[in-house]
């Protein structure tokens, strides 16, 4: 059949619907050369006709991955086939293409998760151009085609950013932040109104056109609009509905400038129908908000990662609840189409649990108590959606009546956000996401008023109340959120005093002092399961959560609720930053008996506290006396005591009255940031532990230097003995400087660092707080240090910032179970010896030697000797080699990891395994079960 032939045959044929559709679609196959239906199971007519018992089925045509293909007779409502095919689409495995004709007109509407639908209309007329009959073989051979370029969230990033623009300039002009933000948050939902078709077609961009020259009047028309908005009316001869719903209940019209109303009207022009809301809040607070302005455009945390906490807390047990009612549902309405005796009540008990599970799901309460900007609430209002729609398609294929509507809505959700501006960001965001769900799944939105109001989207504080009380949480079926990242010990001076203060006496006795701010939040939802008013929990909290004083938290629900599924680290962005998180989710020791736990997406016996598998318990690890007195947290200074390498160069010749040099007080210095990056010049102030400030001032430079710089600003720290001693750095480790005061060299790590890694210092080198110091010179320890059973060990037992693991003197050190005969308290006094000890020396210096080689290769440096004996040498790049070497990092050599250095590893770790005793060990053994063993010798060296 050629396209003329088939535009005659088809052209004003009086076929019916039903008569035509069929013959039509066969000969469009004909036409394009491909295969007509011919399997029930992947390309079909009538896919599930007879499921819904119905004679039509879900789709006139389908083909499973492809396409769902929905007929109508001539001149037929393809708005109408459309919403059908759209309210199917989940029974016809949500294929990427939805088509709907009535032969005079074939549309191809795509439908990929994740991009925005566009439309391809395609004329009878006109079916035989080269394009459209591509277009039409792409259905059956390559849907793919279709997929748009941009995604949602490029759509959604570049409308905020024009947003960001616009508040930016607003602000900067003086305006209040928080009216910048209700003003725009009126304009962002009158452009998506526009474009869904809940204002007439593009009212809001013809009203900044019309007053584009005069700022005056279009504030003045505005205002108007957002009035008729308030209550329905009219506008501008448009008849205008009733929104509301508290969003358009204060009207304050912000009077724009020139460049504001050109950015405002281009972003107007944009298409706001498919903007993600479950990001569109994050987004567009961090255009308004200056202090986290700048991250616009970084990556974002992805809804996948949410629903890691949504799926488990909400949809599955919500599952599982309707695969039992199904399974009752199924043998009553076989009863009741076999009619006689009994059938009609199996009939009706079928529908009555049909509608008892919907008036469950209607009646299902989640509550995210750090709301935000909505991100959690509204994929859990989409979740619950998606579950009623589910029922219904699957009570329609039992032979019931499913419902025409969709009862689920904003009601099901409740949320609590201290930020009046993020609360109301919140609102839009379920709004939006409501509206949007229901015209996707070919259903109308609600109407009279558009929007609902969510006051119980409430704005105040979750933890206390005015009067310093705690404050309630409604009772809900579930709990769920992000709530805020800041460390216990920089509350106070985020919070202020006061707050930090009431906030841990009010909850002394279950939360600890010292604990993160997250951790209040935890604690209450813990409670609230323990008396019942919710049933689960999910929470996202740092990683630090698993360890230190946090971890007090998850074992406390741990002993009075039960963790049922965690993600132990995973990414996430807080605030424009990279961070790495924790996901918990925990319930009354009851509850969910259909599933076991879950950690990391596996299935294991238990979780432990520190979110490890149970059977594991490296919790349990105690401190060992063998290791006490060997490691040490480097100096805090509290003040500017450091200075550059020319100036102390300087100081070094210069002569004292005491008679003593420069160098008594003047030393090399090194950071976290010097051991990861290239090592700086530093240099710094240090007058020790004990020197009195009469005899300080004697090295005259220093103390002249420290009483300009230094002393003015110690003399405004709060700490009384850090304003007394302001001379000396605030804690200046008297401890280990005993420790490492007749050692010529020592070991040091960074206490937060990605890779965990150590290196050898000189004695001269002071060790900045942001270093971990060992207080050994044997190259055993050195390498024990470097095995991976030692990284393994500190990695589960710290805690992280963002995605630095922590390593500390006491939890990571001091509780690791050295081998025998080269513990701590075997090398204080001398380096351990024997072949095993030797091997992994050996080892341990060929590692060393290779990274230095790599990181400062004798072509292209020089060494340089101090202006004054005993200390290292200086190390300075030769000509022409200064761009190369500052690429020489340990973190870029560790992000690479290359062959040799990973061998230089294995060799270390297969002759630390041998000191263990391990000769079963390979580099493929699981973590586990080197956790194991090193916890059972943990336990075994503390006598437990």
């Amino acid at each position: 059949m050629t396209p003329a032939q088939f535009i005659t045959k088809w052209k004003n044929n009086p076929l019916s619907e039903r008569a035509g559709s069929q013959p039509f679609f066969l000969d469009l196959c004909t036409l394009l050369g491909v295969d007509p239906p011919n399997d029930p199971d992947s390309y079909c007519f009538e896919r599930g006709a007879t499921r819904t018992g119905a004679g039509h089925g879900w789709a006139d045509v389908w083909m499973r991955g492809n396409f769902g293909w929905e007929s109508k007779g001539p001149g037929g409502d393809l708005s109408g086939a459309l919403r059908q095919l759209m309210t199917y689409a989940l029974a016809l495995d949500n294929p990427p293409l939805l088509v709907v004709s009535n032969r005079e007109i074939t549309q191809i509407h795509t439908h990929f998760t994740g991009t925005p639908s566009e439309t391809y209309t395609i004329r009878l007329e006109d079916i035989g151009t080269p394009e459209n009959l591509q277009r039409l073989r792409w259905l059956f051979t390559d849907p793919e085609k279709f997929r748009p370029v941009r995604t949602v969230l490029d759509i959604t990033t570049d409308a905020a950013g024009r947003f960001a623009d616009i508040a930016q300039s607003l602000t900067e002009r003086g305006n209040d932040p928080a009216k910048v933000a209700h003003f725009l948050i009126q304009s962002l939902f009158c452009m998506f109104a526009e474009d869904i078709g809940l204002l007439p077609k593009k009212l809001f961009e013809r009203v900044i056109a019309k007053r584009q020259g005069d700022p005056a009047k279009l504030a003045t028309s505005m205002a108007e609009m957002f009035q008729a908005m308030r209550r329905g009316g009219d506008f501008l001869l448009e008849d205008i509905a009733y929104f509301n719903g508290g969003l358009f209940e204060h009207l304050e019209v912000l009077e724009l400038i020139p460049s504001e109303i050109d950015a405002l009207l281009a972003a107007s022009r944009m298409d706001w129908s498919s903007i993600e809301p479950s990001i569109l809040g994050t987004l567009f607070e961090r255009g308004l908000d200056p202090k986290v302005r700048a991250p616009l455009g970084a990556n974002y945390t992805d809804p996948t990662t949410i629903m890691k906490l949504v799926k488990p807390v909400i949809v599955e047990p919500l599952e599982r609840e309707w695969e039992a009612a199904k399974a009752r549902i199924g043998p009553l309405v076989e009863k009741y189409h076999a009619g006689g005796k009994g059938s009609q009540k199996a009939g009706q008990e079928a529908q009555a649990l049909f509608l008892g599970y919907l008036e469950r799901l209607k009646n299902f309460r989640v509550l995210d108590p750090a709301c935000g900007s909505g991100n959690f609430l509204y994929l859990a209002l989409r979740a619950l959606k998606d579950l009623e729609h589910r029922a219904n398609l699957d009570a329609e294929a039992l032979g019931l009546h499913r419902q025409l509507t969709i009862e689920t809505s904003p009601d099901n959700v409740r949320g609590i956000e201290i930020n009046a501006y993020a609360a109301e960001l919140a609102r839009v965001t379920v709004w939006i996401g409501e509206i949007q769900w229901m015209l996707k799944h070919g259903y109308d939105c609600r109407r009279n008023p558009i929007l609902a109001r969510l006051d119980h989207i409430e704005n105040r504080d979750a933890l206390l109340n005015e009067d310093g009380s705690e404050a309630e949480w409604p009772v809900v079926d579930a709990i769920v959120g992000n709530p805020p990242f800041l460390g216990g010990s920089v509350m106070r001076g985020e919070l202020g005093s006061s707050y930090t203060d009431g906030l841990r006496s009010r909850f002394e006795g279950r939360v600890p002092g010292g604990a993160d701010l997250v951790t209040y939040w935890f604690e209450k939802a813990r409670a609230a399961v323990e008396v019942g008013n919710c049933d689960a929990v999910g929470l996202v909290a740092t990683n630090s959560i698993r360890g230190g004083m946090n971890r007090r938290v998850l074992e406390r629900i741990g002993a009075s609720t039960r963790i049922f599924e965690a993600w132990s680290d995973e990414p996430w962005v807080n605030d424009g930053a990279a961070v790495r998180v924790s996901l918990v989710a925990y319930t009354s020791t009851s509850a969910r008996p259909g599933r076991g736990p879950m950690l990391d997406g596996a299935p294991v016996s238990g979780i432990n506290a520190d979110l490890t598998p149970a059977g594991i318990d490296v919790t349990q690890a105690r401190l060992l006396a063998e290791n006490r007195g060997a490691s040490f947290q480097g100096t805090s200074k509290k003040a500017s005591f450091n200075i550059d390498g020319a100036l102390a160069r300087q100081w070094l010749v210069l002569p004292n009255p005491n008679g003593k040099p420069n160098s008594d007080v003047v030393r090399r210095w090194s950071n976290g940031l010097m051991l990861a990056g290239r090592a700086i010049d530093g240099w710094i102030i240090d007058y020790g532990t004990d020197i009195t400030e009469e005899d300080a001032s004697l090295y005259e430079a220093p103390f002249s230097y420290a009483e300009t710089v230094v002393k003015p600003e110690r003399l405004q720290n709060n700490r009384e003995s850090y304003r007394r001693y302001w001379w000396r750095h605030a804690e200046a480790r008297p401890a280990m400087r005993l420790a490492l005061a007749n050692l010529p060299r020592y070991i040091a790590t960074i206490a937060h660092s990605k890779h965990r890694f150590f290196v050898w210092l000189d004695k001269a080198v002071c060790p900045d707080q942001a270093l971990i110091v060992v207080a050994r010179t044997d190259d055993s320890t050195f390498g024990i240090l470097h095995s991976r059973f030692h990284e393994l060990w500190a990695l589960r037992l710290g805690t992280s910032l963002e995605d630095r693991p922590r390593y500390t003197p006491t939890t990571t050190f001091e509780t690791f179970p050295f081998p025998s005969g080269m513990t701590p308290a075997d090398t204080a006094a001398r380096a351990p010896t024997g072949p095993q000890a030797d091997a992994i020396a050996a080892a341990a210096r060929r590692l060393n030697e290779l990274r230095e080689n790599w990181l400062n290769p004798a072509e292209w440096v020089e060494r340089v000797p101090e202006v004054v004996p005993g200390y290292p040498d200086r190390i300075i790049p030769k000509p022409g080699h200064e761009a190369e070497l500052k690429k020489r990092t340990m973190t870029n050599l560790y992000n690479v990891r290359p062959a040799w250095l990973d061998g230089a590893h294995k060799t270390l770790d297969a002759a630390v395994a041998a000191a263990f005793g391990w000769t079963d060990y390979t580099p493929e053994m699981p973590d586990d079960e080197l956790l194991r063993r090193l916890l059972a010798l943990n336990l075994e060296r503390a006598g437990s």
